[in-house]
């Protein structure tokens, strides 16, 4: 196994090498360093010539600027890493590890939200083949695949941004509004469960009703803008959540880890309401809220091991991912409790640029909420196109594995549909969905480029073009070196996948 994944890692550095050399060699030739000097009748013109070509190594050849640039990466193993510096003078490091920054957090909030989104839709539409519900997937898919970025980046602004602003200074769904959204859902959810025509329409029927009820109290309530919470919230959707990751993983009949789930939500809950009012959780900083996570994790797993009995590892599986659960739904509770201070201090919450509020004054969980209402519109375009390539291939790889003979095998010995879906169909199909997610990641950072663009993020989008405008390589190569090596990490990773599930990959 380490051969292999040393292997991997020679031919991935070594495809890294040389692309470094090409765009290298084609940012020098894209243009003319001193184009904005030329037209100038400044007096002292030959020395801001001078000065650019000391600062960009202009009297080398592009092989031996190259050179000096790889020296400075190659001193990161060493402690003394050297990007260069911009055509300005600005030190190219810097630069990166602020823009790296953004970028990631806008990728990665946009990677996990396709995975979790897109797979899920691939595997339903895949066991509702042909039906309703497929249908209308396939056909957002194929829209959202379709979309130009730039034009939907400019509906996001209008809608998510300005006119959600716009209402909700008062904070009412209107009566049109009320029944377009219960209509909408009538239709969907009848159509994701199925069933026979009559059972249909009754649950429909029923989830309009419901649907309209909920959003006139929430109304009354003034809930958009004074959100309820509390730990009896958290411990109601935390057990909901224990309830569902039970059914997907082990089936609800499974009732040792029914109850190991149970318990982690309400040890959970318990802790929050215990913290609550404590500076860990009032007043926190990133490391604290780390370590809460931390120690969350190895207490669900501690749960799952003293329930688990004879399937400990099934048992402890369920209770992590419950923990992890039950931590964000924490998260959420408190942020909601801070949604009308923060309203306070900003009225107008989503803007439609920039990664943060200038001068935002408020405590650790208002910026939180600042940043993540920064966050929402850039994620949710980079994440459209990502679930809809997500949702087609897992529907794809699902049909394939679907009508193999073991497939058909396991249902005639018996076994539950989830058990032929979650663990014969599901863990068969995950090497090319796999293959799709290393990819995605490293194709999202170079598509945020656009998006980036659009919502005024300075990310690493910003990084490269202005590298590129001015003819200017550290830049460019700074924003090239954090993409190539996410793609070469993705790729590692899906290498070690691959050889999980299917062993005979190792070989």
């Amino acid at each position: 196994m380490l051969i292999y994944i040393l292997r991997r890692t020679f031919a991935s550095v070594v495809v890294l090498l040389l692309s470094s050399v090409l765009l290298f060699f084609l940012t020098t030739k894209a243009g003319d360093p001193y184009a904005d000097l030329r037209g100038s009748n400044a007096d002292n013109i030959e020395q801001l010539k001078a000065a650019r070509a000391a600062t960009m190594h202009l009297d080398l050849d592009w092989y031996e600027r190259y050179w000096i640039w790889l020296k400075g990466v190659a001193g990161c193993f060493t402690g003394s890493c050297d990007l260069g510096t911009t055509r300005a003078g600005q030190d190219v490091l810097f630069l990166t590890g602020t823009a790296a920054g953004a970028t990631m957090r806008l990728v990665t909030a946009a990677t996990l939200i396709a995975i979790v989104i897109g797979v899920a839709l691939g595997i339903l539409t895949a066991i509702r083949q042909y039906s309703g519900f497929d249908y209308g997937v396939t056909f957002a898919a194929f829209l959202f695949f379709s979309l130009p970025v730039f034009w939907a980046a400019v509906l996001l602004k209008e809608f998510g941004a300005i006119r959600y602003n716009d209402w909700i200074a008062t904070g009412q769904l209107g009566p049109v509004m009320i029944v377009l959204v219960a209509a909408v859902l009538a239709v969907v959810i009848p159509s994701t469960l199925g069933g026979d025509r009559r059972r249909r329409m009754i649950t429909g029927g029923t989830t309009f009703v419901f649907v309209v009820a909920v959003l006139l109290l929430l109304n009354l309530l003034d809930w958009y803008r004074h959100p309820i919470s509390g730990p009896f919230m958290v411990l109601l959707v935390s057990a909901g959540a224990a309830v569902l990751v039970t059914a997907i993983v082990s089936g609800i009949r499974n009732r040792t880890a029914l109850y190991a789930a149970l318990t982690t939500a309400v040890v959970g809950t318990i802790a929050y309401t215990v913290l609550a009012f404590t500076p860990l959780l009032a007043d926190p900083s990133w490391l604290g809220l780390f370590g809460l996570f931390v120690v969350t994790i190895v207490v669900s797993l501690l749960i799952g091991r003293i329930w688990g009995g004879y399937n400990r590892k099934q048992v402890m599986l369920i209770t992590g991912v419950t923990g992890v659960v039950t931590s964000l739904v924490v998260v959420a509770d408190i942020l909601m409790g801070y949604w009308a201070s923060f309203l306070g201090l900003k009225s107008r919450p989503i803007s439609t640029i920039g990664a943060q509020t200038p001068n935002f004054t408020g405590d650790f969980w208002q910026r939180l909420i600042d940043y993540g209402t920064q966050l929402i519109l850039p994620t949710v375009l980079l994440a459209l196109v990502s679930i809809a390539t997500h949702s087609r291939f897992t529907r794809s790889s699902m049909l394939e594995v679907l009508n193999q003979d073991y497939v058909r095998t396991a249902r005639a010995k018996g076994l539950s549909e989830r058990e032929v879906i979650v663990k014969h169909a599901f863990r068969n199909s995950l090497i090319p969905i796999t293959t799709i997610v290393a990819f995605d990641f490293a194709t999202l950072i170079g598509g945020a480029v656009i998006t980036e663009t659009v919502f005024g993020w300075k990310g690493m989008g910003q990084l490269f073009q202005e590298g590129l405008v001015n003819v200017d390589p550290p830049p460019v190569m700074a924003f090239f070196l954090v993409t190539g090596t996410a793609a070469i990490v993705m790729n590692l990773i899906a290498d070690l996948a691959y050889a999980s599930l299917d062993p005979r990959i190792r070989r």
